[in-house]
């Protein structure tokens, strides 16, 4: 336990300790000073940039890893101490999965309640430690390359049976091997980022010429996401004995989707503007460390996978997942999605080793993401095209309003955790509110 006390109801419990990007307004970093000093001789305004620095979330507090550098003494971690000070985990990823567990180690160590180091020094404490309230997040990592799996059954199921009926649901290929496409890492945003309501073509009639407009089929799809620590060389394949070594952590996502422009592009090549407009993850990256006591028996697999997909491990994660939505006139937000991580089909594992199967390189800092998360029941469909069944039927969020699909200034909220005994590891929020299309 932690001498720092934590609500029972926190997402960031002692448990916990995930990384993320901070920065405050009063730390400005050394190259924005001399910019300032250099501005005010030849006097301009100074336009200082806050420094992002490296911390770890417990409670309502962030600790700064660049303060407390020095205590990383490990026989893997304490030649790399200055990974704590970059302004994205990238390098700390690079270092690998014995240096991620030898940090973990020592932060648990520090933040004990037996550990007199940070609990008696009220100096090192007050330089230390932030509140999560005066803080401005980003994002976590310099996401060089982006992945998005489609690896839930019910919502590929889902899908489908709306598109293609109930005898031809899924593909022949879904269950042999875990379906995804390139996304667009540029158009990745952190939680609290607006989205721009996209424009495009579509064609809402089939009998009638595609027209060009805003979307009218905006949706959300709750997901979440890995993020790739130790990359791999061009050429050789990861082995999926060895993947859960390059799976540094996890984070929650919106892959915002336009379903009409996404119709009409989508043969033959898939996912292209209907998808690239904007992804928002949350801030707070959770090891995987951190997940292992809620690891759950793998899904049955039938038809039984290829040999360089076949793991039998656990690697499957019990993660509640919810996904509130506020409009502009209501109150407060309405649930629409109850659902949990552990109804995914194919494993992470099995995600990146079918990435790199063919000898793609992934490297510190890309971001695979799960697909849309569904589970049996209606409450747990991951999207509104699932919730209001393409549009033929509302979604009720009380308060006098319903949607089919998003509009414009809606507030969209996905949260998840892992519940322990008398705690959370949680992941925050992944927020994001529709701005209007840009008027043509």
């Amino acid at each position: 336990m932690s001498f720092i006390k934590v609500d029972a109801t926190s997402d960031f419990s002692y448990h916990n300790l995930p990384y993320g990007i901070f920065s405050t307004s009063d730390n400005v970093s050394d190259l924005s000073l001399l910019s300032c000093s250099e501005f005010r001789n030849k006097k301009y305004v100074c336009k200082c940039v806050p420094k992002h620095r490296i911390g770890v979330a417990i409670g309502d507090l962030i600790l700064d890893l660049s303060v407390i550098k020095s205590f990383f003494q490990g026989p893997v971690i304490s030649k790399y101490q200055n990974v704590f000070d970059q302004p994205t985990l990238n390098a700390f990823m690079a270092l690998g999965y014995e240096a991620w567990r030898e940090a973990r180690r020592t932060l648990q160590v520090l933040l004990s309640a037996t550990e007199s180091t940070l609990r008696d020094d009220v100096s090192l404490q007050s330089r230390a430690f932030v509140h999560q309230s005066t803080a401005t997040m980003h994002l976590p990592a310099d996401i060089g390359d982006y992945t998005d799996f489609y690896s839930s059954r019910d919502h590929a199921t889902n899908v489908g049976i709306m598109f293609r009926g109930k005898e031809n649901a899924l593909m022949p290929n879904w269950l042999r091997l875990p379906v995804g496409y390139h996304g667009r890492a540029s158009s990745v945003v952190v939680s609290g980022t607006p989205i721009r309501r996209p424009s495009g073509q579509m064609r809402p009639e089939a009998t009638k010429p595609p027209v060009f407009g805003p979307s009218k089929q905006l949706d959300i799809e709750l997901e979440m996401a890995f993020f790739v620590g130790g990359g791999n060389t061009l050429g050789e394949p990861i082995p999926i004995s060895k993947a859960h070594e390059h799976i540094f952590g996890m984070t929650l996502m919106n892959d915002w989707s336009a379903r009409d422009i996404q119709a009409w592009e989508y043969v033959p090549l898939g996912p292209f503007l209907g998808k690239n407009f904007g992804t928002t993850i949350s801030p707070w990256v959770v090891p995987m460390e951190a997940l292992l006591p809620f690891i759950e028996p793998n899904p049955i697999q039938d038809p039984e996978p290829l040999p360089y997909l076949q793991h039998h491990d656990a690697y499957t994660f019990n993660i509640n997942l919810f996904v509130s939505l506020k409009g502009q006139s209501m109150a407060e937000a309405s649930t629409i999605c109850k659902s949990n991580f552990k109804y995914m089909y194919w494993t992470m594992k099995q995600q990146l080793a079918h990435h790199t199967v063919n000898g793609c390189n992934v490297r510190p800092g890309d971001l695979l993401a799960s697909g849309t998360i569904s589970g049996p029941d209606p409450e747990s469909f991951g999207s509104m095209l699932e919730l209001s069944w393409r549009g033929s039927k509302s979604i009720n969020l009380g308060q006098g309003q319903t949607r089919t699909f998003l509009e414009d200034g809606d507030e969209v909220t996905i949260t998840g955790y892992c519940q322990g005994d008398g705690f959370r590891v949680g992941f925050g929020s992944c927020l994001g509110t529709i701005l209007p299309a840009l008027q043509r």
